[in-house]
């Protein structure tokens, strides 16, 4: 049933208030090529936190890539302290699926990074991705710093070029820094990796960055 809370997103106010500490534990390695996934970020890496839809799916894209050191999935840019899954589908944490991808930028440079991220899914459809609807799908880019948001709204306009030529909408990517994040429960971290037969629902518009 389709309920209209998901289509938008709460405010502080009205959002769930959540908890001071996790109610569950992550572990601390990926499951694909055992780097750390838990604690500070590795001296030396660059982060971006990215929304386009069920995070599964997502994370793949990203965990081979060159360059990259480890990714992670988790939920952010909402207002909930340590929010559960169900909490997040519910619609009343204001937060997005994301996957975090830890990388070198010497070896993989930001905007090579998203162009990947553009080609991966439909950054057009506002609240949903396909057949999953809802705030926790909307697509985002979340970033550390104001000169990499810089960076990012280049690509978002470059590639919104490319979507015109081919007659498709405007993008609805938010564009954001400093946004909370928060480590999903262990059995989403890699879950294609350990489910290859799991459900992906992530697809494209056909439209190459370059």
């Amino acid at each position: 049933m389709w309920r209209p809370k998901l289509m938008s997103i709460p405010t502080a106010d009205q959002a769930l208030p959540g908890r001071a500490e996790s109610l569950y534990q992550v572990p601390q390695q990926h499951h694909v090529n055992g780097n750390r996934i838990g604690g500070e970020r590795p001296a030396g890496l660059s982060e971006v936190l990215l929304g386009m839809g069920c995070f599964w799916g997502a994370e793949r894209k990203f965990w081979s890539l060159p360059g990259v050191y480890s990714t992670a999935v988790g939920y952010g840019a909402g207002h909930t302290l340590n929010p559960t899954y169900e909490e997040v589908c519910g619609g009343m944490t204001g937060h997005n699926e994301l996957v975090r991808v830890w990388f070198d930028e010497q070896q993989l440079p930001l905007e090579q990074l998203l162009a990947v991220f553009w080609e991966s899914h439909d950054p057009t459809q506002g609240m949903r991705q396909g057949n999953d609807i809802g705030t926790q799908y909307r697509s985002g880019i979340y970033l550390l710093s104001e000169a990499d948001r810089t960076r990012a709204e280049s690509t978002k306009a470059h590639y919104q070029q490319r979507l015109q030529r081919a007659g498709m909408g405007d993008i609805t990517t938010e564009i954001m820094v400093n946004v909370p994040f928060y480590l999903a429960e262990g059995y989403h971290q890699q879950y294609l990796a350990k489910n290859p037969n799991g459900y992906c629902g992530l697809g494209g518009c056909n439209v190459s960055f370059d």
